[in-house]
C-alpha cells in the first residue's frame, strides 16, 4: 500500500507518456496454479470461486504492486525489502515464511541451489540465509540488505532484477497463490464471526480482504458489540450527522503534516461522500462498514500512523463503490 502511494508520487513528475507502469508478470490466473478442492470448497461458501479469487488477488495487487506478481521495493518504509502482489516483507516477517516455501517445493537442495544460481546468483544466498529467514532478521541479513541499496535509498538494479525473477518463477505464483488461499481462508472465518448469520455480501468479502492485507486483522468482537450497540441508539435523523463527523475526522487526518498519499484525493472523496450522505445513497450495510472501517483506520500504527488516511480511503472506496486512492478515481455521487 504505502509503496503504491509513493511510486504514484513519483511517477506525477514524469511527462505523461512516461507514467505508464514497467513491463511485468501481471497477477492473473495461470494454469499450472493449483487450489485446494477443500479451499476451494470452504471459499464457495462465500463466493469465491477459482475465478473470483484471481480477480480478488489482480484486486489486493493494484494498490501493492500496479498489478505485478514481483515489483520489490527497498527500504523506504524500514521493512528492508517488500515485494509479491501482496508485498510481504522482512521487516513484518510476512517475507520469510513466503522464501521458505519456494526452497522447500524443490525435492531437494541440488535443484534448488541450480535455480536459486540462475535466477538470483549475486544476492540468492544472502536472500536466502539462515540470518535473513529468521524472524525478526539479524544484523548480518540487516547489513547485508542495507548494503544492495543504492546512493538514493533504493534497491540496487542487481537486487532488483533478481527479486523479480524469484518472484515471477512459476513455483513462487504457486507459493503466493497459496499465500493468498490461506488468508482468505482466515478472510472467511472472520466474516463468519463478524455476521454469523450472514448475509456475506461480495461487499463484506471485499472489505475484509483489503483490511485483512492491509492491517492483518478485522475488528474484534467487544468493539464490534461496542460499535453496533452505538449504532443502534442512532435515529434516522442521527445518522447523516456521525457519518459527516467521520469525514470532518477524514478531512483533518487528510490535511495534517504527517499524513502521505492522500493529498490528491481526499478533497474529491470529501465532496462526493458528502454527497451520497446528503443524498441519502448510503444503505444500512455500507453504513455498519464505514463506521468498522473507522475503527481499524485510527489504530492503523505503520509509521506512527502515518498511513490512516489513506487506509480510510481504500475502505470507505469499497463499502461505497465510489472513491479516489492514489489518484484513481471510481464513481461519483449522481443525484435526481
Amino acid at each position: 500500500m504505502k509503496f503504491w502511494a509513493i511510486t504514484a508520487a513519483l511517477l506525477a513528475t514524469l511527462p505523461a507518456a512516461a507514467q505508464n507502469r514497467p513491463p511485468c508478470r501481471e497477477v492473473g490466473d495461470v494454469p499450472h496454479i493449483r487450489i485446494a478442492p477443500e479451499a476451494a470448497t470452504q471459499l464457495a461458501q462465500i463466493g469465491l470461486d477459482r475465478a473470483a479469487i484471481f480477480a480478488r488477488m489482480r484486486e489486493t495487487s493494484i494498490p501493492e504492486t500496479m498489478g505485478c506478481w514481483a515489483m520489490p521495493v527497498g527500504n523506504f518504509d524500514s521493512q528492508l525489502v517488500s515485494v509479491g502482489m501482496a508485498q510481504r516483507n522482512y521487516g513484518t516477517g510476512s517475507l520469510q515464511p513466503q522464501l521458505i516455501a519456494w526452497r522447500d517445493s524443490f525435492p531437494s537442495r541440488r535443484p534448488f541451489k541450480r535455480t536459486l544460481k540462475e535466477l538470483a546468483p549475486t544476492y540468492g544466498k544472502l536472500f536466502f540465509s539462515k540470518d535473513c529467514l529468521e524472524i525478526p532478521v539479524r544484523q548480518n541479513c540487516r547489513t547485508g540488505i542495507l548494503a544492495a541499496h543504492g546512493p538514493d535509498g533504493k534497491l540496487n538494479p542487481t537486487a532488483l532484477a533478481e527479486l523479480t525473477a524469484l518472484f515471477d518463477h512459476d513455483a513462487m505464483l504457486q507459493v503466493q497463490t497459496d499465500t493468498y488461499v490461506a488468508l482468505l481462508l482466515e478472510v472467511r472465518a472472520e466474516l463468519f464471526r463478524l455476521w454469523p448469520t450472514g448475509p456475506i455480501t461480495a461487499r463484506k468479502v471485499k472489505w475484509a480482504i483489503d483490511t485483512r492485507v492491509q492491517q492483518k486483522t478485522l475488528p474484534n468482537d467487544e468493539d464490534v458489540a461496542r460499535l453496533r450497540r452505538k449504532l443502534a441508539d442512532l435515529t434516522p435523523e442521527q445518522r447523516p450527522q456521525r457519518l459527516k463527523a467521520m469525514l470532518a475526522w477524514y478531512q483533518g487526518l487528510s490535511e495534517a503534516v504527517d499524513q502521505d498519499g492522500v493529498s490528491r484525493d481526499y478533497a474529491w472523496n470529501v465532496a462526493q461522500w458528502t454527497c451520497l450522505i446528503d443524498a441519502r445513497q448510503i444503505d444500512d450495510e455500507q453504513f455498519e462498514l464505514l463506521h468498522l472501517t473507522y475503527l481499524r483506520s485510527r489504530t492503523a500504527t505503520g509509521n506512527a500512523g502515518r498511513w490512516q488516511a489513506l487506509t480510510f480511503s481504500r475502505r470507505a472506496k469499497i463499502v461505497l463503490g465510489v472513491g479516489s486512492v492514489s489518484w484513481v478515481r471510481d464513481g461519483g455521487c449522481v443525484t435526481q
